[in-house]
């Protein structure tokens, strides 16, 4: 697997100075680029244009904006931010709310440092990070919205190539890239590029609206 040469860029987002610099300071501490920090939402967007991190840590309970509002205005204006919501949280309706807007993953307050590190290094290739027992909530909401009416294919689908087809499937049953690499022996980025090429052909902009067009399809049964 490539591992990224460049450290990672990160930006922290919260309400609370002391918790702020606290998270700030372990990912600087443990190699990531710290390249801003904002205590509220107009802030935090502001902010994150400027600096463009890979990945937006942030809270959900922000004065001035709501953090769902900041991560859909990012990730509208930039979708290849990855947003790993840190929140106190871990309210069903909070959850689906911050992935519907764009959220890549999700991470109770209550985690470690490590597991805080952990999940920020996997959200910036884009697997999706969610605390324990959130994962399988996600993928439900996922399946809830599948089964409303779907827009009717536009004549001249994009075509998939058998192996788009198969990392697709892989990613509508909530496997993580790594995951998926693994089952079918490949490097990690070759599964990126793979999920990057499919977004393109189908013209959609995240996970979300990818495992939702897979399961529309029936792609997560087998």
């Amino acid at each position: 697997m490539t591992q990224r040469q460049d450290p990672i860029k990160v930006m922290v987002v919260d309400d609370h100075p002391m918790w702020r610099d606290a998270v700030a300071r372990d990912l600087a501490e443990s190699g990531f680029e710290v390249v801003a920090t904002a205590g509220d939402g107009e802030q935090a967007v502001r902010r994150a244009r400027a600096a463009a991190p890979d990945v937006l840590v942030l809270d959900l309970n922000l004065p001035a904006k709501p953090g769902v509002q900041v991560c859909k205005e990012l990730v509208g204006h930039n979708p290849a931010l990855r947003v790993l919501v840190l929140s106190a949280s871990g309210e069903h309706a909070d959850v689906l709310e911050a992935v519907k807007s764009g959220a890549t993953g999700y991470l109770l307050k209550s985690a470690s440092t490590e597991e805080l590190l952990d999940a920020v290094r996997r959200t910036a290739v884009g697997d999706p990070v969610f605390t324990p027992g959130l994962a399988g909530l996600v993928l439900g909401e996922y399946r809830r919205l599948a089964a409303e009416p779907a827009p009717a294919d536009e004549p001249g689908a994009p075509r998939l190539t058998d192996r788009e087809t198969e990392v697709l499937r892989l990613v509508a049953k909530g496997l993580s890239y790594k995951q998926i690499a693994e089952r079918l022996v490949i490097s990690h980025r070759t599964v990126q590029n793979h999920v990057q090429n499919t977004l393109g052909k189908l013209q959609l902009h995240n996970r979300v609206e990818l495992v939702r067009y897979a399961i529309e399809r029936g792609l997560d049964e087998e």
